[in-house]
């Protein structure tokens, strides 16, 4: 396991094979507007289990690879990668490893006056699972969350405060339904994606191997199961 610095609160799992966690402050001043407490990765082990009736915190957590179960406020969930869930108070939830390997999980707990008003505006909401079709941008916020974590500055607080929002709004701007990352057709979608943010200075014309317009849209439904116009929809949802 990898060290961590500073006292751990009686919460983080040991049931990890390494992780990269810190912890700024278990209990914020009344009044404060969103203050992180604490946020990490961890590599899950084989036996990985968690189990809670209730959390002090509001958290977010988010799959980047493996596969497990989750049940979360009574109702049972996968658990792929680019899932994303939250919690909160007097939310049960439990985690249970998968036969697809184990769990690589980032998670964030928060607290403050809008915490709970933030995940309540732009998702998810406490106790609600979905899915970001961006999962490489949400892992890169969550990395810049840990760094910033882990620096112990006088101003981390302030600095990782200001990224969990950022954090939020993404996930909020790249949100799809929850299911939708496990399928063949996902995966299509996210080979396509990729390969124009590498190649896009490249493509100039339909010679990406469509007709017209017409026959990209009747592609991607075949594909996707519903029109581009409306996975873009689904999409930018806040």
């Amino acid at each position: 396991m990898t060290p961590e610095p500073g006292p751990q609160p009686a919460f983080f799992s040991a049931q990890i094979m390494e992780a990269r966690r810190f912890c700024l402050d278990l209990n914020p001043p009344d009044g404060t507007r969103l203050a992180v407490v604490c946020g990490g990765n961890e590599n899950c082990g084989p036996d990985y289990v968690l189990s809670r009736s209730t959390f002090p915190y509001w958290g977010l957590e988010f799959v980047a690879q493996g596969q497990g179960r989750l049940s979360l406020a009574g109702q049972s969930h996968a658990l792929v990668a680019g899932t994303v869930f939250s919690y909160g108070p007097d939310i049960a939830q439990e985690i249970l490893p998968g036969e697809r390997g184990p769990l690589v999980k980032y998670f964030v707990d928060f607290a403050g006056e809008e915490a709970e008003r933030l995940l309540r505006r732009h998702g998810p909401v406490p106790g609600t699972v979905i899915q970001t079709s961006a999962p490489n941008e949400v892992l890169a916020l969550f990395d810049n969350l840990i760094r910033e974590g882990l620096s112990g500055t006088p101003l981390s607080p302030q600095i990782t405060a200001v990224i969990l929002e950022h954090l939020i709004l993404k996930i909020a701007d790249t949100a799809i339904p929850a299911g939708a990352a496990d399928t063949p057709a996902f995966s299509t979608y996210r080979r396509c994606q990729r390969y124009l943010e590498l190649h896009w200075q490249e493509l100039t014309s339909l010679d990406l191997g469509f007709a017209d317009a017409f026959h990209f849209s009747r592609t991607f439904k075949k594909l996707m199961g519903l029109p581009p116009a409306h996975f873009a929809r689904l999409r930018h949802r806040a």
